[in-house]
């Protein structure tokens, strides 16, 4: 994996100034299609996107772990337009060109069957994404969202829980830390990435993954639902992986500096409360009162959907 230095004159300027709401619904940003390639692999379940635009027109400011939103064109049935969805932005405030005017999203195309009539319905902001031609214009507001920003601090332990496009915050972070070569941070701290997805096809961005394991101070952990067993014999989730690890995450926690970050679907916290609860209850500790004091400290950070 190349490293690419990246310079820019608001970096100091925008390193703590949170940009928020930029663009409205009623003044959005048109900004226009880069790309839009398959995330998932052959054999793989459903089809996930990766698509960049381009914000020339903007510009578009936002910082890592904050969220884009996308506003479908046309009108429901009731003949208003449709409202925006957010999507959390998959690329550093330098865009995957490095220049500071493309984002990237990660998108899964929504895919259910209508619990009256069992008709496959389709999600419409995720299949207007995922079905997007090159150079079509796109309506954009925010940025928006707090809750995901990546710490300054470039010593801390950064700890990650994915479920499948839940890796988009997630992918910003780690180009963040490993990727780029910014003047004003770099990373000395560690990361730990725990992923869970149904399917080997199923691992986006596996080989940028993969790839940021060259550092020494990044792990990665799969928790692959359909292929891999838990301890019960049971299908392999994320909560699985973090119950397996759990005595070595409560000892990361004890650091003052230390971050968990999570996202994805939102069944995925309880499993994950479970397994703390679980073992943090031999030292007397109530987790529900631990992991508030985190939130508190802005240490624990969450975004299901």
């Amino acid at each position: 994996m190349t490293t690419a230095t990246y310079t820019s004159v608001t970096e100091a300027a925008v390193k703590r100034a949170i940009p928020m709401n930029v663009f409205r619904q009623s003044a959005p940003l048109t900004a226009i299609c880069l790309e839009n390639r398959e995330l998932v692999g052959p054999g793989g379940i459903g089809t996930v996107r990766h698509l960049v635009f381009d914000t020339s027109a903007g510009p578009y400011p936002f910082l890592e772990g904050q969220s884009a939103g996308i506003i479908p064109p046309g009108q429901d049935a009731n003949g208003k337009p449709y409202k925006l969805r957010l999507y959390s932005i998959a690329s550093t405030r330098h865009g995957d060109t490095g220049d500071g005017k493309t984002f990237s999203l990660c998108v899964r195309q929504l895919e259910y069957a209508h619990p009256e009539t069992g008709e496959t319905v389709y999600g419409v902001c995720s299949t207007y994404l995922c079905g997007l031609e090159v150079g079509a214009e796109v309506k954009v507001t925010g940025p928006t969202g707090k809750a995901m920003l990546l710490p300054d601090d470039p010593t801390a332990t950064i700890i990650m829980m994915a479920t499948g496009t839940g890796i988009a915050p997630f992918r910003a972070h780690l180009w963040r830390m490993f990727r780029e070569n910014n003047p004003d941070y770099q990373f000395r701290g560690s990361a730990w990435l725990i992923f869970g997805i149904p399917t080997t096809p199923n691992i986006l961005y596996r080989e940028e993954l993969e790839d940021f394991q060259q550092h020494a101070n990044f792990r990665l952990t799969y928790a692959i639902s359909r292929e891999q067993k838990n301890a019960k014999g049971g299908r392999m989730y994320i909560q699985d992986r973090v119950a397996e690890h759990v005595a070595e995450l409560w000892d990361l926690l004890q650091r003052d500096n230390t971050h968990v970050f999570i996202c994805g679907l939102r069944g995925m916290e309880d499993g994950i409360d479970a397994a703390f609860a679980g073992h943090v209850a031999q030292f007397g500790v109530d987790w529900p009162e631990y992991r508030t004091a985190l939130e508190k400290a802005h240490r624990w950070h969450v975004e299901t959907y």
